[in-house]
């Protein structure tokens, strides 16, 4: 075993960002005299590849910028990760160490597992499908032009002309491939989505066993197995095909080849060598077929950067890097075969139209872009939604004297808070962890008037963490004392937060009433900037009229995994009151986070090692150095055990990513042979029930069933075809996994081969992981500080701040 370590080297005076190197934990942590921390890369030591580990917003916001611009190309890592494999279905490979790569739902399982059989994380997904479908075919009713553009001219008048012509069921000109204006709908009443069984999602809606729906039928993947087969593609891909195309896949795939693209994982050099076996001497390039999958496969990959739509010059561009020889024609071609939707919004929403009369008035200034069905229809339900809460006039819950008296006696902005949930119907609040207590006393104050208050967090481990914040107050909803009679106390009652997901799945929470809406006066949402389009539009159509929606977080963090930025565009647009929290997090850790936050890395005093930096020259040092930390100078120094300490990395790949961290780990503190599908008991875990979401637990055994894990204290159980794709060892996360969690103690990892995948959002949410400990493994030189400084939140192209705009007032 190791003895003391060695002290840690000092980074040259006066380097920026250079954290107080006080001794590390133990004395600051080096090189271990014993052989057991790992060196070098690591192996992956029973790891079982590529979990659906939430898609990691890896192509949203670390190594998928460059090339395609807002397409999340960049050298194809917006869905791979890494390098290109050779024919359609080949598993993608790991990032070379820059940011994180999506994994299984990214991916093409060449085990076929993929979605021959589906659990908990479809079962879910399917729930949420019946709602989002409600949603649609209220669209559907409301889908009438507002004619406009009267006064345009040259490219965009005919391409207004031309989608018109589209409506009309008329092929547009084919010189035209631009969008003309979006459909301008007015805010109505929504329809309400039915409640949903918790059977249909499981124990507690973000874990259990869920149950099964059925996959496609055998004789529909046996046809596509024999296409697939013909045109030299994996076989293994055939029930994933079957499920994408349903139905007569096989007579659909053999008419147009590049239909494979829909398959996730599939890329389209991939599909065109398939589609060259099958055509022979009809494949071409320019073909109108190839045209329209790449275009909405670019479409699909702009969804996992976080973009709900793509500007028209964007996405041309995008086309031509991938070869289609007229992209304006494979545009045309995709919104005239309706596979896509194209949208015309105002650069300057406050500038008044051209009046018809007015021949020589200027054209107001528009940007056009394309979009995928899905993600139009939920920005726009999401804000017909917004604006119903704020013209809604929140139900009489409590008289105003009531409301001023819970707001007198709460502390600093708190009351401000509980002042502007009584007034209005949607509110904000931004702040940093210890802001949390504000929604607290909210919660408590709203449920002392009789309200039905409800709070919902991204994740089990936040929920768990905020209900200990509600005060013990009966009313509340919190746990009974002991009777003074001397019988045993009361059950304790299960306290007014749930997760988001158990929320929408109506396996947690109030419930939901006969029209379909929540069954509640007051929903506080938490952690809001990891919220997505389709999620926020789901929350926010349950929502029953007269109630109050609070939405709150720190907008510092990383954003969703899913498309778009909702928490950012309704702080932008301010049509709500906004309450800032004045509370700042207390302690070094505290000081360190909030400068990161503005875009400086500060030195700080750490007395009690609250920060300690190890620096470290190359990857395999990093790795050897993390592993010492966890497993000895943390619990030796502090007394924070091993599993109380969190590993947080940029990627999953590389020699100092998620994977040989894992396997380090692995082989230092639960060494053993992986006899459950590479996982052994007490193996910590990352659980990924559906894409977006992942639930640290732990590994307790296995059985015919599955993989048995308990995750926040809740069994879960994992079907053994969804283990290698939904469950990774979890000693080491990435920052997107770790978003919504905290740990007593985080090691966090920067690696010099990772340095591109770094930015402010990523530090600041990697160090604000840590309560009362962060060891910062120190490879990445300058470019730590020069992405504090330089380096902000890459942008997502969205259309909500225009909606917006045009169905809400602004607010001061």
């Amino acid at each position: 075993m190791s003895t003391e370590p060695e002290p840690t080297e000092k980074t040259e005076p006066g380097t920026r960002g250079a954290a107080p190197e006080p001794e590390g934990p133990g004395g600051a942590p080096g090189e271990a005299a014993d052989g057991g921390a790992a060196s070098g890369g690591g192996g992956e030591a029973g790891v079982t590849g590529g979990p659906g580990d939430d898609a990691d917003a890896s192509a949203r916001d670390s190594a998928s910028e460059s090339g395609d611009a807002g397409a999340g190309e960049s050298a194809d890592g917006a869905s791979a990760g890494g390098g290109e494999s050779g024919a359609a279905g080949e598993g993608v490979s790991d990032a070379p160490g820059g940011g994180e790569e999506p994994e299984a739902d990214a991916g093409v399982d060449a085990d076929g597992a993929g979605k021959a059989q589906l659990s908990e994380a479809e079962a879910e997904l399917a729930a949420q499908r019946l709602e989002r479908e409600r949603i649609a075919r209220r669209k559907a009713e409301k889908q009438q032009p507002v004619e406009s553009g009267a006064k345009l001219s040259g490219k965009a008048a005919d391409l207004l002309a031309a989608v018109r012509a589209v409506e009309s069921g008329a092929k547009p000109v084919a010189a035209v491939f631009s969008e003309p204006e979006p459909p301008r709908r007015p805010a109505q009443e929504p329809v309400r989505p039915r409640p949903v069984s918790a059977q249909a999602t499981g124990v507690g809606g973000a874990v259990g066993v869920a149950g099964s729906v059925g996959g496609p039928a055998p004789g529909t993947v046996e046809a596509v197995q024999r296409v697939l087969a013909e045109g030299g593609a994996p076989t293994a891909l055939a029930p994933q095909v079957a499920a994408a195309l349903g139905e007569g896949a096989d007579e659909e795939l053999r008419a147009d080849p590049w239909q494979l693209l829909r398959v996730t994982g599939v890329r389209p050099e991939q599909a065109d060598g398939f589609a060259r076996e099958l055509l022979g001497a009809e494949c071409a390039p320019d073909d109108e077929r190839r045209g329209r999958a790449v275009t909405v496969w670019l479409l699909e990959q702009a969804a996992l950067a976080g973009h709900t739509a793509l500007e028209m010059p964007t996405l041309t561009a995008a086309l031509a890097q991938r070869g289609v020889p007229d992209a304006d024609a494979a545009v045309q071609s995709t919104i005239t075969e309706a596979e896509a939707l194209v949208f015309q919004d105002a650069l300057d929403p406050a500038a008044p139209e051209p009046a018809e009369d007015d021949e020589e008035g200027e054209e107001r200034p528009v940007r056009i872009l394309v979009g995928l069905e899905r993600y139009a229809l939920a920005e726009e339900s999401l804000a017909d939604g917004l604006a119903r809460l704020i013209n809604s006039v929140p139900k009489e819950d409590g008289s105003a004297e009531d409301w001023e008296r819970a707001a007198a006696s709460a502390e600093g902005s708190a009351g401000e808070l509980i002042r502007a949930a009584a007034a209005g119907g949607l509110v904000l609040h931004t702040g940093g962890q210890a802001s949390l207590t504000e929604p607290a006393a909210l919660l408590t104050a709203a449920r002392g008037l009789g309200l039905r208050a409800w709070a919902a967090t991204h994740g089990p481990l936040g929920r768990d963490r905020f209900s200990a914040l509600l005060q013990d107050d009966r009313q509340d909803g919190t746990a009974g004392s002991v009777p003074s009679d001397g019988t045993a106390p009361e059950q304790p009652r299960t306290r007014p937060v749930a997760t988001v997901a158990g929320l929408l799945s109506g396996a947690e929470g109030p419930g939901r009433d006969g029209d379909g809406a929540f069954d509640l006066d007051l929903l506080v949402v938490l952690d809001a900037p990891q919220l997505d389009v389709e999620t926020a539009a789901l929350l926010v159509e349950s929502m029953p009229d007269g109630a109050r929606l609070v939405l709150g977080g720190d907008p510092a963090v990383l954003w969703s995994a899913g498309p778009g930025r909702v928490f950012a565009d309704l702080l932008a647009a301010r049509i709500c009151p906004q309450v800032a929290s004045r509370r700042p997090d207390p302690g070094p850790l505290g000081e360190l986070v909030s400068g990161i936050g503005i875009g400086e890395l500060n030195q700080v005093e750490a007395p009690g090692k609250e920060v300690v930096i190890v620096p470290v020259r190359d990857a395999g040092e990093a790795v050897h150095r993390t592993v010492q930390l966890v497993a000895d100078s943390v619990p030796r120094a502090l007394g924070v055990p091993a599993e109380e300490t969190q590993v947080i990395t940029p990627g999953h790949g590389g020699a100092a990513g998620t994977r040989a961290l894992n396997a380090a780990l692995k082989e230092r503190l639960n060494p053993g042979p992986g006899r459950f599908g590479g996982f052994d008991p007490g193996d910590r875990v990352a659980y990924s029930p559906a894409p977006g979401r992942t639930l640290p637990g732990a590994v307790v055994g296995a059985d015919a069933d599955g993989l048995h894990l308990t995750c926040a204290g809740e069994p879960v159980v994992v079907p053994k075809e969804r283990v290698e794709q939904s469950v990774r060892h979890g000693w080491a996360l990435t920052a997107h996994q770790a978003v919504g969690c905290r740990w007593p103690a985080v090691v966090a990892v920067l690696p010099g081969d990772a340095t591109q995948a770094l930015s402010r959002p990523w530090v600041y949410t990697a160090f604000g992981r840590a309560d009362r400990h962060l060891s910062v493994v120190q490879g990445a030189e300058q470019a730590l500080p020069r992405a504090v400084a330089e380096i902000p939140a890459k942008p997502r192209t969205t259309r909500l701040p225009v909606l917006l705009r045009t169905q809400t007032p602004a607010s001061g």
